[in-house]
């Protein structure tokens, strides 16, 4: 039993270590910069969560990569171009706007006009029709 106890508690601590605790940077600018990257980048493991909260071995390494391309002064437009070239667009969690995404970007309006649309219709045909119980 001591030795379950023993295992489970190593294993906990070695989860802990996994992720960043101290700061990365000792600029605050740099800081700042750094923590928004990693928390709107995708763990490509996690899928669900961002790099930041994550502790698998290559959101770890995700990390480290942006630490060294803010280290040597490369912009966030520059990052985010990196990552999705190396791992494409699914990286981040603000897809671009482009041209083959444009549809994905205006669905969700598209179809609100058209829900909005159908239900004004509706309406004004129940409006217009004659009640069944007011013949009586």
């Amino acid at each position: 039993m001591r030795l379950i106890t023993l295992l489970l508690l190593s294993t906990l601590a070695s989860i802990g270590h996994c992720i960043d605790n101290g700061p990365a940077f000792e600029d605050k600018q740099l800081q700042a910069r750094y923590e928004t990257i990693i928390a709107e980048v995708r763990c490509l493991v996690c899928q669900n969560q961002s790099i930041k909260s994550s502790n698998v071995f290559l959101a770890v390494d995700l990390r480290n990569e942006i630490k060294r391309l803010l280290s040597i002064g490369k912009t966030d437009k520059e990052i985010a171009n990196y990552l999705v070239d190396r791992y494409g667009e699914f990286v981040l969690y603000r897809p671009r706007f482009s041209g083959g995404r444009i549809f994905l970007w205006l669905a969700p309006a598209f179809f609100l006009l058209i829900g909005l649309f159908m239900t004004i219709k509706i309406i004004r045909t129940k409006i217009s029709q004659p009640s069944k119980f007011n013949n009586g």
